[in-house]
């Protein structure tokens, strides 16, 4: 899976970038297209100092997946991203085997 990071209104830190790469990559198993995904992951800073907005669109063959999540850390807000983008993923691979 390619991961795009883009950062708004702030310089992301080393660790950061990992750990949305590490976090964002375990997607991948929840929807196999072989290669084909791309992440788009988008953080900024919120309208209040202590909010920090995090976005995750997966491209996957047929649509594109948007969660997007706010919290107290960038941390936790991708964190909850990709545990709402995993059921999401599960339920768009539920779906195409349906057909």
């Amino acid at each position: 899976m390619e991961i795009n990071l883009k950062t708004l209104k702030f310089n992301p830190d080393q660790k950061l970038v990992e750990y949305v790469n590490k976090k964002v990559a375990r997607l991948e198993k929840f929807f196999p297209a072989g290669g084909n995904q791309t992440a788009d992951v988008t953080l900024s800073l919120g309208k209040t100092p202590d909010n920090k907005e995090s976005k995750i669109q997966i491209h996957i063959p047929g649509q594109d997946l948007v969660i997007e999540r706010e919290s107290h850390s960038f941390e936790q807000a991708i964190t909850d991203c990709v545990d709402a983008m995993k059921e999401k993923l599960t339920r768009a691979k539920e779906k195409l085997y349906e057909k």
